[in-house]
């Protein structure tokens, strides 16, 4: 029996970034319980949660560790920027409106 938080069709994408590297990676990625953990732990880490659930569909199709496809870099350019400028004090509006082509081909 699922647990009450345990919901199925919850999806959660994890990215790591480093300035040394071309893009952003998959870090880690899941459904039902395993993207409770993710978020779980990210919140216990001080990481930021950014739900979007197009940008989250999109980026489960990524294998692990590899890098997100061009087509994405846009729409998670503008989520590190702001979340950037969030964490400097500089950013207290809702998250920005992310613009993802529907034709992305994610893999």
């Amino acid at each position: 029996m699922p647990l009450p938080n345990d919901d199925p069709r919850k999806t959660a994408v994890a990215l790591a970034y480093n300035q040394t590297e071309a893009a952003p990676r998959v870090l880690a990625k899941g459904r039902g319980l395993l993207a409770e953990q993710i978020i779980t732990r990210a919140h216990a880490h001080g990481v930021y949660v950014h739900e979007s659930a197009e940008l989250v569909s999109l980026l489960m199709q990524v294998d692990l560790d590899q890098h997100i496809p061009p087509q994405l870099y846009l729409a998670v350019a503008e989520l590190l920027a702001w979340l950037y400028r969030l964490e400097n004090g500089q950013a207290t509006a809702p998250t920005p409106l992310l613009a993802v082509p529907a034709e992305t081909g994610a893999r």
